[in-house]
């Protein structure tokens, strides 16, 4: 059971660091890719969250 939350929890992580890292990539300009940056860590969060029975 744990096992299964630890799993969940480090690839959502990942999930959240790799989406990070193709933003940055994005020949869009600095202000846009913030608020996607953002938008990518709130839904991160939540996700988090989620797995930590919060929600």
């Amino acid at each position: 059971m744990a096992t299964s939350i630890l799993i969940g929890i480090l690839i959502t992580f990942l999930v959240i660091v790799l989406v990070l890292y193709l933003v940055a990539r994005l020949p869009i300009d600095a202000r846009a890719k913030q608020i996607v940056q953002i938008i990518v860590i709130i839904i991160g969060i939540i996700s988090l969250l989620k797995y930590l029975a919060v929600f």
